[in-house]
């Protein structure tokens, strides 16, 4: 398999430093408020390369932190009267209904900072001994960003255009403009802890060296997180890190494209902020997982309606056709019949291209196209009756079926009973357009004993009614099934 590496600006083969084992770790949330879908993306884009390696085969130990004490958790636990633990808590336990919802599995470690502030400020005298970090006279201890080289090789600053750029703020004691806080002295009703330098809290640089080295060994095989946090966070990580310890961070540094709506950065000002929970009131979770890995993870991702209703309409094909499968693969197997090498090649070439898209740094809007052509395939099978009677072939459309679990374990898409998500998006549906899903069942009930009935003047009048309501139906052999238009 091949990464995109940050640091090397450039794919790399990925070999874990331990045979047979892979160390991740991820960059989670800050818990003041609910998930938007930034922190949507960043989650399944992770979610799927853990589960990708484990399919390789490797043992993942995946962690993924939470920040739970922060500026912003300090200045919205004010707002509501709330202590910074109760504040984060209800976050991290919304963050955990999101996810579920989206399927991305827990990390196999989710550490929260308040439970390593002592490795912190071990890592903090480390740095002062080493000439690398100084303490102030108002408790707070800096990082001397020019006492390391390397600062800027991830992002690729320069730290005389950066030094140009930077002020010393009133009232603080920094050396440099550059360097930043690794500890923070606090301020009264702020939450703190003791330390060497007197009471105070970490700097939000220093949670994670401390959390991904206390759970993982140097270096880490992947670091990862969104392109927002390349700099300064993950800089500064490299910075602090490396200075302590003398070693390596992280080989692999991988990181998500940025998110837009409709075309703008998100941001609570513009009102174009959408939370997790703001888009499933209108979309299915599987809906937004397969709209957020029908683009390259590296590539910007702009959310509008309109592409969340294609990202919908390709779902559905895909279940639609997994629907027409299931009824296939219950109908009585024939006896004989050899299945023609041009199926079996077909077949073969698209489980081959979704490994080959995958191993390609986890482009899984390719490794997709491959499910819409096993699709594709699947279809020109079931519509030619010749072929359903063949024993081969049957043998064939049960191994699509099984791949489609497969390929649902490493993507997380595709694992709903096919009929189980129809229903579901067709009520949701209903609902978006205004329209009773008890009331559409009731009509359509009564159009059935009209036609049983002979009643076509009645039948006809209330496939007219239901179509005023925007409802499609579909007369089959075993009953009519209905879904909304939209048009």
């Amino acid at each position: 398999m091949y990464l995109y590496n940050t640091l090397s600006r450039k794919k790399e083969p990925f070999i874990p430093a331990t045979p047979g084992q892979a160390g991740m770790y991820a960059c989670g949330i800050t818990a003041y408020d609910y998930c938007h879908i930034g922190h949507a993306r960043s989650a399944v884009v992770f979610d799927v390369l853990a589960r990708y390696l484990g399919h390789l085969g490797l043992k993942v130990t995946f962690v993924r932190n939470f920040t739970d004490i922060d500026d912003k958790i300090i200045a919205a636990a004010q707002r509501e009267g709330a202590s910074c633990g109760e504040l984060s808590e209800r976050f991290i336990k919304a963050f955990h209904e999101d996810m579920d919802r989206l399927n991305v599995r827990k990390a196999d470690v989710e550490p929260r900072a308040t439970g390593y502030i002592t490795e912190m400020a071990d890592i903090c005298e480390t740095l002062i001994k080493k000439g690398h970090a100084y303490p102030t006279r108002s408790g707070d201890v800096y990082f001397r960003v020019r006492s390391f080289p390397d600062y800027g090789k991830l992002s690729g600053r320069n730290l005389d255009e950066l030094r140009a750029g930077a002020r010393i703020m009133p009232g603080e004691e920094k050396e440099d403009p550059l360097d930043f806080a690794l500890w923070k002295s606090s301020k009264p009703g702020e939450p703190s802890w003791e330390s060497p330098w007197g009471p105070g809290r970490p700097g939000w640089h220093i949670e994670c060296s401390a959390m991904s080295g206390r759970h993982l060994p140097l270096p880490l095989d992947i670091h990862g997180g969104g392109q927002d946090l390349i700099f300064p966070h993950h800089e500064n990580e490299i910075a602090q890190t490396e200075a302590a310890t003398g070693k390596r961070f992280a080989r692999f540094w991988v990181h998500n494209g940025f998110v837009q709506i409709d075309s703008e950065k998100m941001s609570k000002s513009k009102n174009n902020f959408k939370t997790i929970r703001d888009i499933l009131r209108h979309f299915q979770p599987e809906t937004l997982r397969f709209f957020l890995l029908a683009r390259h993870y590296r590539s910007p991702v702009d959310f509008t309606s309109e592409a969340m209703d294609e990202a919908e309409k390709n779902l559905k094909r895909i279940y639609e056709t997994l629907n027409l499968l299931r009824h296939a693969l219950a109908a009585p197997k024939p006896k004989s019949g050899e299945l023609p090498k041009d199926l079996e090649a077909a077949f073969a070439k698209c489980v081959q291209g979704f490994d080959a898209a995958l191993d390609d740094d986890l482009n899984t809007a390719a490794a997709l196209g491959q499910v819409n052509n096993l699709m594709h395939l699947t279809n020109r099978v079931l519509d030619d009756g010749g072929l359903r009677k063949n024993a081969g072939v049957r043998d064939l459309l049960r191994r699509i079926y099984e791949q489609r679990l497969v390929w649902g374990e490493i993507t997380g898409l595709l694992l709903m009973p096919p009929d189980e998500f129809l229903a579901e998006l067709r009520e949701l549906r209903a609902k978006r357009r205004g329209v009773n899903p008890e009331e559409v069942e009731a009509l359509v009930r009564q159009r059935a004993l009209a036609r049983k009935n002979k009643d076509f003047a009645a039948s006809d009048d209330l496939r007219g009614k239901l179509s005023e309501l925007g409802v499609e139906l579909r007369d089959l052999a075993d009953g009519t099934s209905w879904d909304i238009r939209t048009d």
